[in-house]
């Protein structure tokens, strides 16, 4: 449905158009029939590396299963349906972002979901806990069995709540694909805090975006952050050219250039993961990427 891309590209205070009005409705759909023109793409980036991250963890935690994975700014439960079942994120936009007369409404396609998602689950699936501010969008992952917990709380402004807190205890892995910049280290700092020990963080972050705020703060906990310096991943087209010049200014205030990168139309992120130095020196980063 083009007319709903077009009605949501309004551009945000940071320059990327504004899709607040898909983020956080009763299901999925109007998220994915709206990013499909788009070409949005980077869960399936994410998917590949949080598993190689998982797989990795699994091999030196194998008295603790399962992993516990947290994703932030976790929406509809993507990440979480990408990475504990056997699934692709093109079979997720022919689910949601196929309209028919016959659609069933919420409850009923909650409900298929949540059959649809357990004749897929990965036998030693991560438990994965959802953190987003988008009330309705974690409750529908909730309800369609997709993430084990979600939680909608907003931690750039205060601590977890108690409920939270308790989830978060023993968390192995934290991921997040492209909300750095929505959240800051705010976010990471009440986390970090309301952990026994430090986790792996895997994020991958816009060009446009500095995450020099969180490598800090991660480092003051104790992890390594290393960059990955031999690809950058694909986020989405550039909704307009509005959104595709404030890219540009905010990529030439980096000093990066384009060539090679945001210049296909693509905005591009990079990809940090942030581990204890013990486990730095033990698995090199650059076997945790796939080709």
């Amino acid at each position: 449905m083009a007319t709903e891309a077009t009605e949501t590209t309004a551009t945000s205070d940071w320059g990327k158009a504004d899709f607040e009005a898909i983020y956080n409705c009763p299901d999925p759909r109007r998220y994915f029939t709206t990013l499909q023109p788009l070409d949005y793409q980077i869960p399936h980036h994410g998917q590949a590396v949080f598993r190689a991250a998982v797989d990795a963890l699994r091999r030196r935690r194998a008295d603790r299963p399962p992993l516990n994975v947290v994703d932030l700014c976790c929406s509809y439960g993507i990440n979480a349906a990408l990475l504990k079942h056997r699934l692709t994120l093109t079979d997720l936009y022919d689910r949601y972002a196929q309209h028919t007369p016959d659609a069933p409404q919420r409850p009923q396609l909650a409900q298929e979901d949540r059959a649809y998602f357990a004749a897929r689950v990965h036998p030693d699936a991560p438990h994965v806990t959802g953190l987003d501010v988008a009330d309705r969008a974690v409750g529908y992952a909730r309800s369609a069995g997709v993430l084990d917990q979600g939680f909608a709380e907003n931690l750039e402004s205060d601590a977890p709540s108690p409920q939270l807190r308790a989830a978060l205890a023993g968390t192995d892995l934290i991921t997040v694909t492209g909300g750095v910049g929505y959240i800051s280290e705010r976010t990471f700092g009440h986390l970090i805090d309301a952990m026994d020990n430090p986790p792996w963080v895997a994020a991958f972050v816009l060009r446009t975006v500095s995450y020099r705020p969180v490598s800090a703060l991660l480092a003051r906990a104790g992890l390594v952050t290393e960059k990955l310096t031999t690809r950058t991943f694909r986020q989405r087209r550039f909704a307009d050219g509005e959104e595709r010049r404030a890219a540009f200014t905010a990529l030439a205030g980096h000093g990066l250039t384009t060539n090679g990168k945001e210049a296909d139309g693509f905005y591009h992120a990079d990809l940090y993961l942030s581990r204890p130095a013990a486990d730095v020196a033990l698995l090199p980063f650059s076997e945790l990427v796939p080709d």
